[in-house]
């Protein structure tokens, strides 16, 4: 065969003829259904639950239906906070009654005993001091009679919850399951090495002060060797890995036994990264007590998480049965794991790890993983070179041309990247600019028009232009769509190479992608199918699909995830940036070596242009009422709301504001759809307005992330002053002594209140805070004032005494030298009794959910 060139060549090689166009159609069809078939399904596969009828032929598995009943009433207690009687003495009776059913039928191979500790203590959550006094743990050692193994395995869940929420599935539903997995274990009576804790924890929302009071303090907690802690983040589905060690690779080697794995270690960066908005305990053993562990919860369904609308009616019956067989199969294992004698010698540095469609696990060191990416990209880079050379050889062109070729690909490859992204978040700005983000928040479907079509329109525009513009080259049309493949695999390889070099060990996600690649590259090469052009494309597709698969089935996991968390994230980040960023990543791999064969079909340009046509459609769609956000129960809106009195004084001890209001904190960016009804209610003013003027702004911010979202928040004056229950905190100035050097002085304060209170602290007059009796670390590590103390009881409601060393230099006492600001929060109270705090609740749309109580903020200088 001759080619109108200088080159001449006595070879069979094919020059395609492209296909009709009307065949583009069933080429995404066969992807759109494979995605259903396969990738759809799988996510939401689970187990079929046991039924109590079932138990006598499985003596041995977790019961779902148990687990749900005890479940049911569990939650007929109602919310479940720190400091309310219902989280301090009912729910405290309640298991120990559900521990003593489990002794009744308990092997005599068994012993159990109970502990329910109280204590009090402090340390550092992120920038503010976390205090408590009193919080309870419901504590159970389950262990062989005479056992002298010293070595414990530790299980944990809270049975705490937020105000206002039963808290089925946070985390109700891992208690029951604890119940469940303890009352198997102990009936069936199989050999147990290592005695097992469960631990009860009555203080996690706090946050995670019953967790740290029991790594500090209970008796047992220096004897806990690893770890199985079970939250939630949502309300069902199944549960997932995303932490695990850390430097512990062997707790893997139980893992990958578990009936039903899903865990991936994407979830473990994203959420170690700060990506996720939730905190877990396995934080507090891992860093106070340095126990190893596995850090597992539901992420499914969460917009029901921390809402009234997270009840046993939203939880499936079939993921008890999922957790359970995974838990009651890790207890098992790791209660005989002979690891567990001596950890520190099994300590060999992080994991990568990952599950396959929830059909088997694929674990290994990172150290292994640094060796396989560098491996995989030098047989890549060797394999494209060798691919290259037969295309100078089989095409008639010089190798000249073919580098200027493939040089030529490769920057449009480049660009069409950046193309790519670029539209994606230019879709996500102009949603938000528009005042339309989140349009996929309930209407999940619209992200594939929003972000996926102008992503593959990205990836695809300017190939199809240049091939259309050079369908003369004499480089055929086969290699030069395996030269864009190529290019892409260069690109990955870029990408892999750098995350790999930053340590971040999702850089294995890239090498899988690359694997396929090279395993289609082998397969083209060994065949000789690389010289005809369709043949080559069908190696091409066949070897995608276990790729396609796992991408996919990924970024709808991590698409459930994180759309629902976008409405609890804040206002101060467009949500729609961060979903555009994720299809972005994850079409680069599943789509990435897909695309290029839109190349093979006549009209190509017209192809792709439907895609930018469906881009435009959806974003019609998205600024009607079709991609409202919101939906009343299923997916709420957001709100916190404190009805709030405030008084601050002056030196002289006169009033300077004295006001009522509701402090509203949006936790999602469409805050302003309630615009209307907030301005109704009264004046409103950003919170940020008042934070140069006042110590925290002047308001009685409940946390930290109150304090990070003040920006965004409102505060809206009152006419009427809010229904506080008891008395308002009562901070009391014991005395003052002068310290032994000049010009330090010992302020002894008494402070009484509600279960939840703010303390914030700020110096005057060139004061300097020495010491304090709160924990030290903000003053040991020099940060500057002012300082929040997050404050909380249970069962011990008397008096906090606390007291603060100050010195000056350049003034006297006789001026004031410490502002106290005190914030009471009321958070045990049912709102539907509160008369004037429901009214307000009621104005807001039916779609928003508010989470409110009644408040207090006092401030005095001293």
């Amino acid at each position: 065969m001759t080619f109108n060139s200088k080159y001449h060549l006595d070879v069979d090689f094919e020059v395609p003829k492209k296909l009709q166009w009307y065949y583009a159609p069933a080429f995404f069809a066969f992807w759109l259904v494979l995605y259903l078939s396969v990738v759809n399904t799988q996510t939401n596969n689970m187990p079929t639950p046991l039924l109590r009828s079932d138990e006598a032929s499985n003596p041995t598995s977790f019961i779902a239906q148990r687990a749900e009943e005890t479940l049911i009433e569990l939650t007929r207690i109602g919310p479940r906070v720190v400091g309310s009687i219902a989280n301090e003495e009912t729910t405290v009776e309640f298991l120990r009654a559900e521990v003593a059913k489990v002794e009744a039928e308990m092997s005599d191979r068994y012993e159990i005993e109970v502990d329910v500790q109280q204590a009090s203590g402090a340390y550092m959550h992120w920038e503010m001091v976390n205090m408590y006094q009193g919080i309870q743990n419901v504590v159970v050692k389950l262990s062989e009679r005479n056992s002298t193994n010293e070595n414990y395995l530790l299980i944990n869940s809270h049975y705490d919850s937020v105000p206002g929420s039963p808290g089925a599935g946070d985390d109700g539903s891992m208690v029951v399951t604890m119940l469940e997995v303890m009352r198997v274990i102990a009936k069936t009576g199989d050999p147990l090495a290592h005695p097992i804790v469960f631990l009860f924890n009555g203080a996690e929302e706090n946050p995670l002060q019953a967790s740290h009071a029991f790594i500090t303090q209970q008796k047992w907690a220096k004897n806990c060797k690893a770890l199985i802690n079970l939250d939630s983040a949502g309300s069902g589905g199944r549960e997932i890995l995303f932490q695990s060690g850390p430097n512990h690779p062997w707790l893997m080697n139980y893992y990958r036994n578990v009936p039903h794995p899903f865990a991936n270690t994407l979830a473990e960066e994203l959420f170690q990264g700060g990506y996720i908005p939730s905190d877990t305990d396995f934080r507090i053993f891992r860093d106070f007590g340095g126990v190893p562990g596995l850090d597992m919860a539901y992420i499914f369904n969460g917009y029901v998480y921390h809402t009234k609308y997270d009840r046993i009616n939203a939880f499936p019956r079939a993921s008890f049965q999922h957790t359970g067989d995974n838990v009651l199969s890790l207890a098992r294992a790791l209660a005989n794991a002979p690891e567990l004698d001596d950890t520190e010698a099994h300590a060999e540095g992080h994991n990568i790890f990952y599950d396959f469609l929830g059909w088997f696990m694929i674990f290994y060191t990172e150290t292994t993983s640094i060796i396989i990416n560098v491996v995989v990209a030098v047989l890549a880079l060797l394999g494209i070179g060798i691919s290259v050379y037969f295309m100078c050889l089989r095409s008639g062109c010089s190798w000249k041309g073919v580098l200027l070729r493939f040089s030529i690909t490769l920057g449009i490859q480049f660009v069409s990247l950046f193309l790519a992204v670029g539209l994606a978040l230019l879709v996500a700005v102009f949603m938000d600019g528009v005042n339309r983000s989140m349009t996929w928040f309930t209407s999940s479907w619209t992200i594939y028009g929003l972000y996926l079509a102008p992503i593959i329109f990205g990836l695809s525009i300017l190939p199809a232009l240049y091939l259309e513009r050079t369908k003369r080259d004499p480089l055929g049309l086969g290699f030069r769509i395996q030269l864009f493949m190529h290019s892409h695999c260069i690109c990955l390889i870029l990408i892999m190479l750098i995350l790999t070099g930053m340590g971040i060990r999702s850089a294995f996600l890239i090498m899988i992608c690359l694997v396929f690649d090279i395993v289609a590259l082998i397969v083209n090469l060994v065949t000789k199918w690389h010289r005809k052009a369709y043949l080559f494309a069908i190696a091409v597709m066949v070897c995608q699909i276990l790729p396609f698969i796992f991408f996919t089935y990924l970024c709808t996991t991590a698409l459930i995830t994180l759309m629902p968390m976008q409405g609890r994230s804040g206002s101060s980040t467009n949500p729609d940036l961060v979903v555009a960023a994720m299809v972005w990543l994850f079409s680069l791999m599943f789509a990435g070596f897909i695309a290029p064969l839109i190349m093979f079909f006549r009209k190509t340009r017209t192809i792709v242009l439907c895609f930018l046509g469906i881009t435009i459609l959806f974003i019609i769609i998205a600024v009607t009422d079709a991609g409202f956000p919101y939906k009343e129960k299923t997916s709420p809106q957001r709100y916190s709301m404190i009805h709030a009195h405030r008084r601050l004084h002056n030196a002289d001890g006169s009033t300077r504001i004295d006001e009522s209001g509701l402090y509203i904190y949006p936790q999602d960016r469409r805050f302003d759809i309630a615009h209307d009804q907030i301005e109704a209610i009264g004046e409103s003013h950003k919170v940020s307005d008042f934070c140069h003027e006042e110590m925290f702004c002047g308001m009685p911010l409940y946390n930290h992330r109150w304090n990070k979202a003040r920006e965004y928040s409102l505060w809206v004056e009152t006419s009427e002053q809010p229904e506080i229950p008891t008395e308002y905190p009562k901070l009391v100035l014991q005395d003052s002594i002068e310290l032994e050097s000049a010009g330090q002085r010992r302020f002894n304060f008494t402070l009484e209140g509600p279960s939840h209170m703010g303390i914030f602290v700020n110096v005057k007059n060139d004061a300097k805070i020495l010491n304090w009796s709160f924990n030290d670390t903000l003053l040991r590590e020099n940060e500057e004032p002012p300082f929040m103390v997050y404050f909380s009881y249970g069962l011990d409601d008397s008096p906090l005494e606390f007291t603060i060393d100050v010195e000056k230099t350049t003034s006297t006492f006789d001026t004031p030298t410490l502002e106290i600001g005190i914030g009471g929060h009321w958070v045990t109270q049912d709102i539907t009794a509160i008369e004037k705090l429901s009214s307000y609740i009621s104005r807001f749309p039916s779609y928003a959910y508010i989470q409110g109580w009644v408040g207090s903020y006092e401030t005095w200088y001293f």
